[in-house]
């Protein structure tokens, strides 16, 4: 998680932002899927699919990721 933290403390975003936008941009996920409970949240939820993350972002969260 710490790959995760670290980029959305420097992206100043949620790190479900950060997870949500690095899912959306996996081989083969044709969607992410999330609910929302209220018009706040998803006015929130956008967020992530604005968030571009940089191949270096995608490169660590990729690593974190990675099975052991």
């Amino acid at each position: 998680l710490k790959a995760l933290d670290d980029i959305s403390s420097a992206r100043d975003a949620k790190p479900a932002h950060v997870a949500l936008a690095w899912l959306a941009r996996q081989p083969g996920v044709a969607s992410a899927i999330a609910s929302v409970t209220s018009l706040d949240q998803a006015a929130d939820l956008v967020k992530a699919a604005r968030l571009d993350l940089t191949a270096e972002e995608l490169a660590k969260l990729e690593k974190a990721s990675a099975p052991a």
